[in-house]
């Protein structure tokens, strides 16, 4: 699987913006459904990304769960690219000496009275 595969198998933004307000709420999609006066079929069909809705039905949603969404705009940071093309080049025996010294930093317990 490439790192692309794996960014198509999350959810899009709006299903997991809508998933995480609606869940802070602790309501259902019933319920967020009558709160924003819609189907609750286009809340589930949201959500399971079977539909994307506009930006503003979304914020009509987010509103109706209690969410304000403020969005601004940044410089391109090519960051996770560059990342993906260093990890697309290490061998498998560097994968696997990369993942020893996580596990290695992961495990580490602190050193007590260092003077």
């Amino acid at each position: 699987m490439t790192h692309w595969d794996e960014v198509e198998a999350l959810p899009s933004p709006s299903s997991g913006l809508l998933q995480l307000a609606r869940l802070k709420t602790g309501m259902s999609q019933r319920e967020l459904a009558e709160r924003a006066e819609v189907p609750v079929t286009m809340i589930s069909a949201y959500e399971r990304d079977l539909r994307q809705p506009t930006l503003a039905t979304l914020l009509k949603l987010l509103r109706a769960a209690g969410f304000d969404l403020r969005l601004h705009l940044a410089p391109h940071d090519p960051h996770d690219e560059v990342l993906a093309g260093l990890e697309s080049g290490r061998s498998e025996a560097d994968k696997r000496a990369r993942d020893r010294q996580l596990d290695a930093w992961r495990n580490a317990v602190p050193v007590d009275g260092a003077a």
